[in-house]
C-alpha cells in the first residue's frame, strides 16, 4: 500500500505480461550496456585492464539485447512496449554514470555488483512469471549468465585491493552489508541530523526552556525516524534489487534518523540554557562535518560538494531555526 502511495504511476512487477517483461529486459540491457561502455571509456587511461573488462561486459549486454529482441520479434512483432525500469515498482533508479563527475574504482566495483545481482534476480523472477517455454528458457539462461558475471568483481578486486585486504574482505557479504545496512543507515543519519535542526533551535530560542526544547527535539527525531523508516521500507521490497529485507532496511533507516536528530537535542537535558545551547552547537558542527566525510567515504561524493550540500545547507537550516525562534 505504501509503495503505491509513494509511486502511484509505477506498475507492479507481478502485473507485467510476457510482452512487457521482454520489452523491459531489452531496455534494461540497453541501459546497462551504455553504463559499462561509459565506464570503459573513462577508465581506459588510468585502468586499461579494467576498461577491457567493461568493454567485454558492454559487448555481452549487447548480445543479451539482441537475443531478447530476436525472440520478441518472433513472438510479438516489431513494436516494443515503451517500458523501462523506472516505470516498475521495486527497481531502484541508478544515477547514470555519464552524469557523475568523478568515479573511483571502489565505486565502480560496488556499482557492477549491484547491476549484475539485480539483473540476475530480475531474470530469475521474470522466468518464474512466464509460461511460454522459449521465453522461460531465454530468461533462465540470462539469469545464469548474469550470475557468472560475478567474476568481474573478482577481477576488479585484484586491482583495487592488496592481498591482506582481500583476505579480510568477503566481497559479496561485504557488498550485501553495504546495501542492506550501511546505505540506508547513512541516508537516515544524514536526514535526521539536518532536518531536525530548525525545530530544535527554533524551540530553544523561542522558549528559553531546556526541557521544552528537549521534548521538541525528541518529538522531531522520533517523527522523522518513523517517516523515513516507512518510506525506505515501502520504496523497495528487495526482490529485484537484492537490497535485503524491507523491514530490516526500514528499521535501520528509522533508527539512524532518530539517532541523528537526538544528537543535538540531548544537550538540552542540561538545565542551564546557554551551556546546553553551546554544547548543542558544538554537536551540530561535529555532526555536519562527520556527515560530509561519510558522504565522501561511502557515497563517493567529492568532499567539496558534500561540504557544500551538508555543511552549508545544514548551517542555513540551523540559522533559520534561530531566526524563527528569536522572532
Amino acid at each position: 500500500m505504501f509503495a503505491r502511495l509513494l509511486h502511484p504511476h509505477r506498475r507492479d512487477f507481478l502485473s507485467l505480461d510476457e510482452r512487457e517483461i521482454l520489452s523491459l529486459a531489452v531496455a534494461a540491457e540497453e541501459e546497462d550496456g551504455a553504463i559499462y561502455a561509459e565506464i570503459a571509456e573513462r577508465f581506459v587511461s588510468r585502468y586499461p585492464a579494467t576498461a577491457k573488462v567493461f568493454e567485454g561486459m558492454a559487448a555481452e549486454e549487447d548480445g543479451h539485447r539482441r537475443r531478447l529482441l530476436d525472440l520478441y520479434v518472433e513472438k510479438f512483432g516489431s513494436r516494443l512496449v515503451p517500458i523501462r525500469r523506472e516505470h516498475v515498482r521495486g527497481f531502484i533508479e541508478r544515477k547514470p554514470v555519464w552524469l557523475m563527475e568523478t568515479m573511483s574504482l571502489e565505486a565502480v566495483r560496488q556499482l557492477a555488483f549491484e547491476m549484475e545481482a539485480a539483473a540476475s534476480r530480475f531474470y530469475t523472477e521474470a522466468a518464474g512469471r512466464t509460461t511460454d517455454v522459449e521465453v522461460r528458457k531465454l530468461l533462465g539462461d540470462l539469469a545464469v549468465e548474469e550470475r557468472e558475471h560475478a567474476n568481474l568483481a573478482g577481477k576488479l578486486e585484484e586491482q583495487a585491493l592488496g592481498a591482506e585486504e582481500r583476505a579480510a574482505e568477503k566481497s559479496e557479504e561485504h557488498r550485501q552489508f553495504l546495501l542492506t545496512y550501511v546505505q540506508p543507515g547513512l541516508a537516515g543519519l544524514m536526514d535526521g541530523s539536518v532536518s531536525t535542526l530548525a525545530p530544535v533551535f527554533a524551540a530553544a530560542f523561542a522558549t528559553g526552556n531546556t526541557w521544552s526544547t528537549f521534548l521538541v527535539g525528541l518529538a522531531a527525531a522520533v517523527g522523522a525516524g518513523i517517516s523515513m523508516g516507512f518510506t525506505e521500507a515501502a520504496a523497495d521490497d528487495g526482490k529485484l534489487t537484492g537490497r535485503g529485507s524491507p523491514l530490516t532496511r526500514g528499521v535501520v533507516t528509522g533508527a539512524m534518523t532518530t539517532l541523528g536528530g537526538l544528537g543535538h537535542a540531548m544537550p538540552y537535558l542540561i538545565p542551564h540554557f546557554w551551556t546546553a545551547t553551546g554544547v548543542a552547537i558544538a554537536v551540530v558542527v561535529i555532526e555536519l562535518w562527520a556527515i560530509a566525510f561519510i558522504q565522501n567515504r561511502y557515497m563517493q561524493t567529492p568532499f567539496w560538494r558534500a561540504a557544500l550540500q551538508v555543511v552549508v545547507g545544514g548551517a542555513l537550516v540551523f540559522a533559520a531555526g534561530i531566526i524563527i525562534g528569536s522572532a
